[in-house]
């Protein structure tokens, strides 16, 4: 039974998301999601009126926090369940 508008996944799908990773001029910031190219980076998104609350240094750090858990993850050390599909079948 769906619940109330603006509660739940109904209001995650309902809102902006943009990739502070990747910030244009101004203090905007590119849409979250692929453009069909092949990616080059981590994309490190979060609703748009959250990026407008964090200070740079927050967005940095979360950023670089998102790149070094992708890197780590490309090795044996990284937990089984914290891995896409794909490398879950390299650390069988």
């Amino acid at each position: 039974m769906p619940g109330p508008k603006g509660v739940g996944l109904t209001k995650w799908f309902d809102q902006k998301w943009v990739n502070i990773g990747a910030p244009k001029k101004k203090g905007k910031y590119q849409p979250c999601g692929t453009s069909g190219k092949g990616g080059s980076g981590y994309a490190k998104c979060v609703p748009a009126a959250k990026a407008a609350r964090m200070s740079a240094k927050q967005k940095k750090s979360a950023v670089r926090r998102k790149r070094a858990h992708k890197m780590m993850c490309l090795t044996a050390s990284c937990p089984v369940s914290a891995t896409s599909p794909f490398q879950k079948l390299l650390h069988r």
